[in-house]
């Protein structure tokens, strides 16, 4: 697919999105990060390794945890993330063996110029709640949140909240929260709150991007 395709790919799947929900009784929470490892593969093709790891809630205890390696075959474009990195992510999934309540990716979300980033894209794939966790902006117009824990601001674009710019901890650099799938913004933003246990990032995400590195 041509990144022309992709994007209109993405034009036509973004009104699937569900903006709206509250995941109930959560028990399991999956995350999912990506890292490219650092050594040639013929044909001339990144190397991906993909790491899904599920955890219990609220005991944030390892209940599985699987690591894909696999070539990537679409270009690296800004903004179609999900399009190098699904086909690898879907065979991870594939290993899971029981449904996540949840769902976390390292990610933009509805935070996207059109508005189906990753966590959108994997979340409307599998049909779970997704939240799109980011460490960076992609797109919108922000302003810091105060210093403290739980302190938010909006995240908009062309006069529309896109995401939540969220303090996870006191005076340290904020993440970026954004829906992905079958969730309320704030719900979003509250779930990231809760699953963070003294760390910048949600301790699912934490475990997936250190086992993506070969932590």
């Amino acid at each position: 697919m041509a990144p022309r395709e992709a994007m209109a790919l993405q034009t036509r799947l973004a009104p699937q999105v569900v903006l709206e929900g509250d995941p109930g009784d959560v028990r399991r929470v999956a995350a999912a990060d990506v890292a490219f490892v650092d050594r040639p593969y013929p044909p001339r093709r990144a190397l991906a390794r993909v790491a899904v790891a599920v955890l219990s809630y609220p005991e944030l205890a390892v209940v599985e945890q699987h690591v894909v390696e696999a070539p990537v075959n679409f270009p690296y474009v800004p903004g179609l993330l999900s399009f190098r990195e699904i086909p690898v992510l879907a065979q991870a999934f594939a290993m899971v063996r029981t449904t996540p309540d949840l769902l976390l990716v390292d990610g933009q979300g509805y935070a996207h110029p059109r508005r189906f980033g990753i966590a959108c894209h994997l979340g409307v794939l599998l049909d779970i709640p997704a939240i799109g966790c980011a460490k960076s902006r992609l797109c919108g117009q922000e302003a810091m949140p105060g210093p403290a824990r739980g302190a938010t601001a909006e995240l908009i674009d062309e006069g529309e909240v896109i995401g939540l710019v969220l303090r996870t901890r006191d005076g340290v650099k904020p993440v970026y929260v954004s829906v992905g799938h079958r969730i309320g913004l704030e719900s979003a933003a509250g779930w990231v709150l809760r699953l963070c246990r003294g760390h910048r990032l949600p301790e699912p995400i934490r475990l997936a991007d250190q086992l993506s590195k070969g932590g």
